[in-house]
Parts: structure tokens; sequence; C-alpha cells
């Protein structure tokens, strides 16, 4: 589907809606589609185009710059290297072959790889530096490692608009250009935040306090709907990247045969009992991105496993490597879990997240069934995270 609409005077939409598409890179999730989002400024002597489409959906775009007339593009901005936003600016370039493409210089190397670009066609610009289109600036932030190494954000000064590409977007397929119902995009954001900017938090913590000084009326991803009421997305975005978290707890589990389930049921009532907001997750069949999510707010995390030829089992070796990937703040961690004839889960799965800055507490193991003894560790390890969590300030006396 085409969003051929017009955002501002003389600022479009021309990118393309993908409502069918349920997996990003072969590993996201995508429960609610997304879009790639192109946005054409016609300056008073100069035309840009902010990125382009998937390569899946190369067509549409085209067909909205065909139906809106223009014959000529002279800048093409690249903000970032990945090919659902770059994919499209080969066909681009044969069909207005006086556009150059405007980069960092990181991002023309990428380009150059990726999609074989003569080094002609570019055009390089440093952080801060702005281009004219005539009545219309564009001025280029760089903004490496959200969530590439070569990512730029491009501001247009006199309509207050950024364009961010990535950054503050959302995989969301809707036939709104901007927001409306916010508590759809919160989770929508939410979710994309989780699995693709968790973990580069501190840069984005960086990176927010640059937009502040900015005049922005606008925010305009790559991503989702843009935002004509900007401090609905900085301020969950300030939320989301900062040090606080929250009284909850996530609990990633499997269970082969009964074991480490019953743990975890009663482990669960325990915290509730004890005023903590718990989120499980059986990872027979997990929703990785409402996992990612569930890791973004919470201060502890206790993976619940069975062992399986003395390690760890296969589904939560998988959640202990996301969990790394994503770097989320949680402050605590603890293991449950039980073993027929011998176990070094432990010592395994606290191997496998080195990039979790937190405090290890006392794991339960059991071997065979839990019983009274087991059950009573559980209690005091969910004693333990009260009092931890009392000390960070989370549960009000």
């Amino acid at each position: 589907m085409s969003l051929r609409r017009e955002l501002k005077p003389h600022i479009y939409s021309v990118g393309a809606v993908d409502w069918d598409r349920r997996l990003f890179d072969e590993l996201i999730p995508l429960p609610d589609g997304t879009s790639y989002n192109s946005y054409l400024i016609q300056g008073s002597e100069k035309t840009a185009l902010i990125d382009t489409v998937d390569p899946a959906m190369t067509d549409v775009l085209i067909r909205n710059l065909e139906e809106l007339g223009i014959k000529d593009i002279d800048y093409l901005i690249a903000n970032h290297a990945e090919q659902d936003h770059s994919g499209s600016i080969p066909q681009i370039l044969e069909l207005y072959p006086s556009a150059k493409v405007v980069c960092t210089p990181k991002c023309k190397d990428l380009l150059m790889d990726s999609l074989l670009i003569h080094q002609d066609k570019f055009i390089t610009v440093e952080d801060g530096k702005t281009l004219s289109l005539g009545d219309k600036t564009l001025e280029f932030i760089h903004a490496p490692w959200v969530h590439w190494p070569e990512t730029m954000l491009t501001y247009l000064k006199e309509d207050g608009v950024i364009f961010t590409c990535d950054f503050l977007g959302s995989h969301l397929a809707t036939s709104d250009m901007f927001v409306t119902d916010e508590v759809t995009v919160y989770e929508a954001a939410k979710r994309y935040y989780a699995e693709i900017m968790m973990p580069f938090r501190p840069i984005i913590r960086k990176n927010l306090a640059r937009l502040n000084d900015l005049a922005i009326d606008t925010i305009a991803p790559s991503h989702g709907p843009a935002h004509n009421k900007p401090d609905f997305i900085l301020n969950a975005y300030g939320d989301w990247a900062s040090d606080e978290v929250k009284n909850e707890v996530v609990i990633p589990y499997i269970s082969m045969h009964g074991s480490t389930k019953k743990m975890v049921d009663y482990f669960t009532e325990a915290l509730i009992e004890r005023g903590i907001t718990v989120k499980q997750f059986n990872l027979s069949e997990p929703d990785i991105g409402k996992l990612a999510m569930a890791l973004v707010d919470a201060a502890t995390v206790v993976i619940g496993s069975p062992t399986v030829l003395v390690g760890p089992h296969p589904k939560v070796v998988y959640a202990a490597c996301l969990a790394n990937a994503l770097r989320p703040k949680v402050r605590f961690a603890s293991i449950i879990g039980s073993y027929g004839w011998g176990s070094r889960m432990v010592e395994q799965l606290t191997g496998m997240m080195p990039n979790l800055k937190v405090e290890l507490l006392e794991p339960v193991v059991v071997k065979g069934v839990p019983g009274e003894e087991e059950f009573k560790a559980l209690d005091r390890l969910a004693d333990e995270i009260v009092n931890k969590h009392k000390e960070l300030g989370i549960i009000r006396e």
C-alpha cells in the first residue's frame, strides 16, 4: 500500500505499508506488520528524498513519485544503510541519474559494499553540516549506534521536522499518517525499542539530549506513523532508556517433566503475595518481542530451566543469549530449576550472560521433584528479591 500523502506543505510521505510481513531479519516477529517510510521534500530550488523502501516494495515508491509528477531528485538522503531503507537506492538512481546520495562517510562504505553504488554518486556530510534546498535547509546529525555505526538523523529546520529513520520508530502497519491511537503505538514502539534499540541504551540517552536543543514540531521515523505530538515518544524513550527500574520480575522458563513448572508456579505466587508484579514466559512457544518488552523495565529476571545433558534446556539458552544481547537494565538475576543425575546449569547460564551487570541471587536447583525444603528455598529467594527491591526504593513500605 502506498503512503503518498502530504506531511506538511511540500513534504510528502511516499513510502509503503507492509501489512503482511510477519518476520523481520528472519528473527523479529512483526505481529502488526510494518511500514517503510520515505519522504520527499520539495524546496524552492532543490528536491530531496529522505530514505527509500525495502526492495520488495520499490514499485510502490516509484509509483508514488511518478504520481506526484517528480521529474528530478537532486539529493537522496540515506540516514541508514540497512536495506529496508536503502535497498531501493539503485533503482531510484537509475530513474533519477542526476541524484546524489547524501550520507555519513561510514554509510557510504556500507552502501558501496552492499548495493555496489559507485563512489562518484556520493556526497558525504559531517556532523552538523547543512544542505540548502532553497527555502528549506537540511541539517545532518550523526547518531552512530542508533542502531548501526553509520546512522544519522536529518533535521528540516524551517518546518521543525526531524527524520529519524529507525530511531523513535515502530513496526506497525497503519493507514494513519500520524499517531492517533497512542495505546497501540506505545506498545508497538516499546516492542521496537526493546528488540532494536535497548542494547544501545546509554547512546540513546545521549541522542535524546541532543534533540532537546532542536525546535521539533514533527518526528518522522522510517517505520510506523509520524508524531505530531513529539513529547509522546520522546517521554516514552526517556523512561525506557533511563536507569530507573520497576517492581517487576520476569520469569522465562521451560519445563520438561513438570518439576521446573511446579517451582515456577510456586515462586510466581510467592512473589505476587509479596507485592511484586510478575511477567511469566513459557519458552516452549515464545514471543521474543513480548519477552524483550518485559525486560525493558524489570528490576529482576529469574530463569527457570530443567537440565539437559548437564546444561540448561536449549530454549532457555536462546532466552539467555537474547537477554545478554539486549542488555536490559535489570539489577538482579537468579536461576531456578531441576536436574536428574547431574547439573552444571547454573555455571553455564551465568557464563552466557556477561553483558548483564547484575547481582546474582542464590539459585534454587533441585534434584528430581521439589519438596518442602525446596519450596522454603523459593520463599527465601522471594524474600531476598523483596528486600533488594526495597533497597532500590521501588517497593513502598
